[in-house]
This record gives C-alpha cells, sequence and structure tokens, in this order.
C-alpha cells in the first residue's frame, strides 16, 4: 500500500482534479491525501479575520462568493444527475454551517472549524467525481482517526488504534480518501497541523500503517537545488536524505513542511515527491540513502530577527547561557542559528510575537541590539562541511554583508544569516558559483 498526498493546486481546477484521478486509477490499493482546492485556504482566513473583527456583513459577502464558486466546479465536475445533487447539498451544508459561525463569539475553536472546511469539500467533492467515474473509493474522515496531544505533536498510539477501527468498520475499497491538514485536538476539538500540514499527515498516516511509500504530489518536479521563483535555470534533485530533506523544509524549501520526513524516518520508509502536471518525471526520492557529493540544494527562511545580546559578566562566566534560553523557553520561542563571542552572543527566531517582552527580560542583564528583516540563506548536502569546495563559497560573497554564519553545528547543514534585501543576489551568486564546481 502507498500514501498518496496531492496538494491544493493539484486539486485547484476540474481539469487537475481529472489529472489526479488518471495518476490514482492504477487498480493498487492505497489513502489518498488531499489539501483544499488552492485558494480556499486563504480565503477561509479571510473569512475568520472578518468576523474576529466583528464585521459579519463582510464575512458573509465572501462565504457567499465563495459557495457560488463551489457550486460552479460541482456543476462542472459531476455531470450525473444525483452525484451532482449530492455534492451540492454538502457544499450547502458547509457554507450554512461557516454563516452560523458569523453568529457566534469568534475563538480559536470557531477559528480552526472555518479552516477546517476547505478540505471537507474538496475530499466530498472528489470521492462524489471517483463514484461518477466508478473507481472504487471511499472516505476515511480524518476527524475520526487523527488526533494531536498537549503538546502539539501527533498521538500516534492514539492513531494507530483509530486508523485501523475505522478502516475494519468502513467498507473495502481500491482508494481511501482522507483530509490533510485537519485533526482533533487532545479535548476533541477541531485542530489542524498548521499550513502546509497535509505533507504531514501523509507522512503520519504512512508510518502507521507501514505502508511502501509516501508520494507527495505538487505542481513542480521535484525538491529544487535553489528556490525557481527567485533563481533562474534552477533543477530538480534526483536524491536526498531524510537528513537534507529536514534541513531544507525547516530553512524554507516550500515544497515540504518542515515535519515532513519525521514520522516515516525510523521505519525508513521512502518519501517520493512528484508533479501532477508532469507525472513521468522523476521528481526527488527522500530516503536513508546518502552520497557524498556536498552542497545539494539552497534554501531561504524569510522574516527572520536576529538578537545580538552583549554582556561582560558573560566572561568566563558559567550560567549566562542557561539565563538566556531559559527566557526564550518561557515565552515558547525556538531559536534558528546561534553565535558566541567571549562577550556576546547572537541568535536567530522566526516568531517574534513575544520578541518585546524577550528584549525586556534580556535588558536586565544584558545590552540588546535587535534587527528585523533578516533571511537565512542554508546550504545543504550529506557532509557539506567536509567538502573540498565547500570552503570556496565565500569568495563569492564579498559584496553581501553576512550577519551571521553557522557552519559546523551539522554536517549537513551551513547557514548564513543576511539582511532580506540582500537574499535574492545571495541565492544567485550561491547558485551560479557552487553548481558549477559540485556534480550533483
Amino acid at each position: 500500500m502507498k500514501v498518496l498526498k496531492f496538494g491544493g493546486t493539484s486539486v485547484g481546477s476540474i481539469e487537475n482534479i481529472k489529472n489526479v484521478k488518471n495518476i490514482i486509477n492504477d487498480g493498487e490499493k492505497k489513502v489518498v491525501v488531499l489539501s483544499a482546492m488552492s485558494g480556499t485556504t486563504n480565503t477561509l482566513v479571510s473569512i475568520a479575520k472578518h468576523i474576529e473583527q466583528d464585521q459579519p456583513n463582510e464575512a458573509l459577502d465572501v462565504i457567499n462568493k465563495l459557495h457560488s464558486n463551489y457550486f460552479n466546479v460541482v456543476d462542472g465536475l459531476l455531470t450525473n444527475e444525483s452525484l451532482n445533487k449530492k455534492a451540492k447539498d454538502y457544499v450547502s451544508a458547509v457554507f450554512n454551517l461557516l454563516v452560523e459561525c458569523t453568529d457566534k463569539t469568534f475563538s480559536k475553536v470557531i477559528e480552526n472549524t472555518i479552516l477546517a472546511q476547505g478540505e471537507l469539500l474538496s475530499t466530498f467533492m472528489f470521492n462524489c467525481f471517483l463514484e461518477q467515474e466508478g473507481v472504487s473509493s471511499t472516505l476515511l474522515p480524518a476527524l475520526d482517526f487523527m488526533r494531536i496531544d498537549k503538546s502539539k505533536d501527533p498521538d500516534i498510539t492514539y492513531i494507530k488504534s483509530k486508523i485501523a477501527s475505522v478502516l475494519d468498520a468502513g467498507p473495502d475499497a481500491d482508494i481511501y480518501i482522507t483530509q490533510g491538514f485537519i485533526c482533533l485536538d487532545n479535548e476533541g476539538n477541531i485542530s489542524n497541523l498548521q499550513r502546509g500540514g497535509s505533507d504531514y499527515s501523509a507522512t503520519i498516516i504512512g508510518a502507521v500503517l507501514k505502508v511502501d511509500e509516501v508520494q507527495i504530489w505538487t505542481d513542480i518536479d521535484g525538491m529544487h537545488n535553489n528556490d525557481p521563483r527567485y533563481v533562474e535555470n534552477t533543477r530538480p534533485i534526483s536524491n536526498l536524505s531524510f537528513d537534507e530533506a529536514a534541513e531544507l523544509a525547516y530553512f524554507g524549501a516550500k515544497i515540504l513542511h518542515p515535519q515532513t520526513v519525521t514520522p516515516v524516518r525510523e521505519d525508513n520508509i521512502p518519501v517520493r515527491l512528484k508533479n501532477t502536471m508532469n507525472p513521468e518525471a522523476h521528481g526527488t526520492l527522500i530516503s536513508s540513502d546518502t552520497t557524498e557529493n556536498g552542497i545539494k540544494a539552497i534554501a531561504a527562511k524569510d522574516n527572520i530577527t536576529a538578537i545580538k545580546i552583549k554582556s561582560g559578566r558573560m566572561l568566563q562566566a558559567h550560567g549566562f547561557l542557561k539565563r538566556v534560553f531559559e527566557i526564550f523557553e518561557v515565552y515558547e520561542t525556538s531559536i534558528d542559528m546561534i553565535t558566541t563571542s567571549e562577550v556576546a552572543v547572537s541568535l536567530t527566531i522566526d516568531d517574534d510575537k513575544n520578541l518585546d517582552k524577550i528584549v525586556s527580560e534580556l535588558e536586565k542583564f544584558a545590552s540588546i541590539e535587535v534587527d528585523k528583516d533578516q533571511s537565512i540563506i542554508c546550504l545543504v548536502g550529506h557532509s557539506v562541511v567536509k567538502h573540498e569546495d565547500t570552503y570556496k563559497m565565500f569568495q563569492i560573497l564579498q559584496d553581501v554583508k553576512i550577519r551571521m554564519i553557522s557552519y559546523g553545528g551539522s554536517n549537513n547543514n551551513i547557514s548564513l544569516l543576511v539582511n532580506s534585501k540582500d537574499k535574492i543576489t545571495t541565492l544567485t551568486k550561491l547558485n551560479d558559483y557552487l553548481f558549477e564546481l559540485v556534480t550533483l
């Protein structure tokens, strides 16, 4: 059995939905995980914001427009009169729920309920389409088995138990359709795995069911060696290790949710990245295999804040770093990069919602400098710090001011911190230089 996940663009149009049907309809048993249709989640976020800001009329305008759009999709997708009506009844029930939310006091539960509707809509319509096309499929509701614990991590014991019972209780089928992204929290309320979480849903399900492979289908031919949105002449990478893929996902490669490979790594279940629009392309295979070939890919992570903590008390003193880290722990703020000297610590964060409180605490025993609008440029490859050509990367950055460097903390990652205005220049220079030197 395999798990195949299709992103928002892959199910973002009637034509693409038909492509997905052709890809999965091969007679093999599989679980298909779907995202919401492209644009839907952003629209649902705007509805939630209108409700939060006590703007019910604006929320209703967006709801009505989206409702109409979905009716158009149903009409274009389902020619069978009975299935067309079935789908429209479901769509209307969803949008009636959204209308009811406009009269309720806004809360996190209301917000998560609103955001969950995109995946519920796409899976219901797709299952109706498969039924129309004579494909053996059934819905496997994610809210019946997917749950996170108090720490917002997947509750694997619960998921394993529930998915087994749901599969046993439901009708047998070649294809099980389920929702990515959405889940229950530890109190039984609707929650989610954060944006991009459908990838994570797929590998959680894959790990629990011990499948042969997890496939992530998007609109690009696998993981590229640089960000094609900013850099020309990038190319897909045929193979990545779990460690390399995890580094790239965490440091900005948008094709993968940062936690994607975590569930499947222990059981060595490969993850393959494929292109819905070009299914014959090899894509990228992520597995335990590693090769000694230097820098494979570059990624960038934006919206980074750098904090420099300087204090004479740090000189030859123990406990200073512990005191610093405890402040970030109290405010539940993770640190991406860190460098130290005798009298200063520089570090970066990507979540600045508690920045003022953190700075206030730090200023009690140190002087603080804060630089916003920074980007982390991450260079990834197996044993990258040991490759003979890696040191040469610094020669091409003479025109770019580097705020921080993280080198040696991981054999697979070198990270540079630059001002965000220099990001594209840095990515381009690295791309032109490094990938002429390194054989991939």
